[in-house]
This record gives C-alpha cells, structure tokens and sequence, in this order.
C-alpha cells in the first residue's frame, strides 16, 4: 500500500472511554507509526453511540491532536452500534446500473429503521454459493443522524472527515495487514470497549458474519457500583487499582470474572449460529482487542469454551516502531486499544 500525500489520513478512533489518535507514514523502508496517543473522556460523554456533549467532546479531540503535535486535518473516522446495520445479502446480478437499484429497493426488508433516514453504502462480495445468477453483497446502512453528528463533532474539532467507516471493518483493515498470520484458518475478531462488543468471523480475509451488542466494561463498573453502592468514579478508580480503600481487588476480580462468563456466553450463541448455518466445524482462532481483553479470566473462559487458539491483537506489529518514541511497555499496553485506530490510519481518501 503506498501513499500519495492527497491520500493521507490520520485515524481518529471515539469510544465512549477513550479517543485514540494514529497517523502512519510511508516511507522507503515501509509503513511507520508516525504518531499515536489517547486520552479518557468523561464519562456520559457518549452514551449509545450517541454524543451527549458535543462541545466538551471536540475540545478533547482538539488537545489529543496538540499534544500529539498532528498537524494534518483530514482524518477517517467509524461508528457501530445498533446504529449501524450490516448484513450480507444475495441479490439478482446485472450491470452496475442495474445493481445499483436492485440493492436500494431491496434494502429497506434488511433495515429496521425508515429507509428515508439512513445512508446505505454496499460492496459486492463476489459470486454467490447458491446461484451463479445472484451476486454476495455487503450491506452498510447508517442512521443519517448519527453520520451528521459524527460530521458535525469533527468539524467542531477544526478537522475534515474525509471517511467515516465502520468499527468492524476498521478492525479487520488492521488485523488484514498483520504478518505472520494464517488467513485459511476460520478466525472470530472480538473487541470489547466500554459500551459494545463486536464479533466478526473471517476466513481468507472474508468477513462470514459479523454481530455487534451492548455488552462492554460498563458492565463491571455498574456492577460495582450496585453491590458496594459507590459512584462511577469510585468504582473505576478501585477497577484501575488507583486506590484499594473502597472495595478489595480480590471482590473487584470475582465481578469481573462474573460479566466475563456472560462475555462469553453471548459469544458462544454467535459462534453456534454461524457454525449451524455453514460448513465450518469450529472456529480455529480468536483474537482479542479492546479495554475488555483486561478483564480478569476473560481469556481463559474463552479458551475453555472453544478449542481455538486464542491471543491479544498487536496492531503494531508490521509497522516500523522508532523505540525511542514509543518503548516496548507503551506498545504492549496500548495495543489492544489501538487496533481501530490503526485500521483507520491505514485508509485512503478514495477507498471503498
């Protein structure tokens, strides 16, 4: 992949607990991480996906980019969340014209929303398994409202949103350019954030069947704060084992072990729906990414419920890593939370 200076993008990832900031650079010797931070927001900032404080919001994107010392504008964004639909579809093939209408006037029986209030974008997978008369397509439908608030919030920012993607392909833009990995193996990508999980099964870099929900970190914190009647800040400091006075780490752990069993629950009905839906027998790999991979045995369920392989995404591997920069202890904490952001970066302007 190589970049014209038109094309360049700075990866702008907003969670509901973090924003993360990456912006890589072509140079003769490859792909460079050029810059990479992040910075927690308030809480409540963000709730659903929705932004509750807008100016607050683009006041920290503003000091992310100043402390980064990003000087470049045009950046690529995502969403997710219920949002934002997503289905795979089989539709009568024809030219692209054709296509076009065909997909449109199908779309709404796929959207639950009012077709009028969501921008729908579609990419064509390739031939499908049933009939050499009907075409696989991918299916993109977002509300127009949350595109226009995401739109506003950049601009409010002093910045150009050039793309706005989705969470679940940025994530397999990062996890695509990862050496070293078997792409024939069946391949279950799952980030857990604060307030969404989202899963997406692979094979030969084919996305299979994505899902997203609204399991997430939030989860534990909520927890906490009904059993000991504490406040959210509270409950993430003792979480964060920025303090130890409030509630002991082993009871913060068994709360965590416990919405980390639900976790994976919620996963295995996903796995079991594609698994009777296809040919597949199992899933043979599953990586990890976001705040939720921290989570107290969360790895370990996942490895005792399904015999797969199971590791945390490193986003940064492949990419050149100036140490002096960013040391080994920086590059291991921020790898699981880096992984959309580095998905982003790594799109052009003109990019499908």
């Amino acid at each position: 992949m190589i970049f014209g200076k038109k094309d360049h993008l700075v990866g702008l990832d907003i969670g509901s607990s973090f924003i993360k900031v990456a912006e890589i650079k072509v140079m003769g010797k490859g792909l460079v991480l050029h810059k990479f931070g992040y910075t927690r927001i308030i809480p409540g900032t963000i709730v659903e996906g929705r932004i509750m404080d807008m100016e607050g919001l683009a006041a920290k994107i503003r000091a992310l980019f100043k402390s980064q010392k990003i000087r470049e504008k045009n950046v690529a964004i995502s969403t997710g969340g219920h949002s934002v639909v997503i289905k795979t579809i089989d539709t009568t093939t024809g030219s692209k014209k054709d296509l076009h209408k065909t997909i449109y006037s199908e779309a709404e029986q796929y959207i639950p929303y009012d077709i009028d209030d969501v921008n729908i974008d579609y990419q064509v997978l390739g031939e499908s398994d049933f009939s050499s008369d009907q075409v696989n397509v991918l299916l993109v439908a977002a509300k127009k409202d949350l595109v226009t608030e995401y739109i506003d919030l950049i601009q409010m920012a002093g910045l150009n949103p050039r793309i706005i993607d989705v969470d679940t392909f940025a994530l397999q833009n990062a996890y695509e350019r990862l050496p070293y990995e078997n792409r024939e193996k069946t391949t279950l990508l799952i980030d857990i954030g604060a307030s969404k999980m989202s899963l997406n099964i692979l094979k030969d870099n084919s996305s299979l069947m994505m899902r997203d929900n609204v399991s997430g970190t939030n989860q534990i914190l909520e927890e906490i704060c009904d059993q000991f009647d504490i406040t959210v800040d509270e409950a993430r400091q003792t979480l964060n084992g920025e303090t130890n006075d409030i509630v002991s780490q082993d009871r913060i752990q068994g709360i965590g072990s416990k919405v980390a069993q639900s976790w994976c629950s919620e996963i295995r009905e996903v796995v079991d729906v594609y698994v009777s839906s296809t040919n597949d027998e199992k899933i043979e790999k599953i990586i990890l990414s976001g705040g939720g991979v921290f989570t107290e045995g969360f790895q370990e369920f996942l490895l005792s419920e399904f015999d797969a392989d199971v590791s945390i995404i490193n986003p940064f591997e492949g990419l050149i890593i100036d140490e002096k920069k960013f040391s080994d202890d920086f590059i291991t904490q921020a790898g699981p939370l880096a992984a959309i952001a580095i998905g982003l970066a790594l799109r052009r302007i003109d990019d499908k």
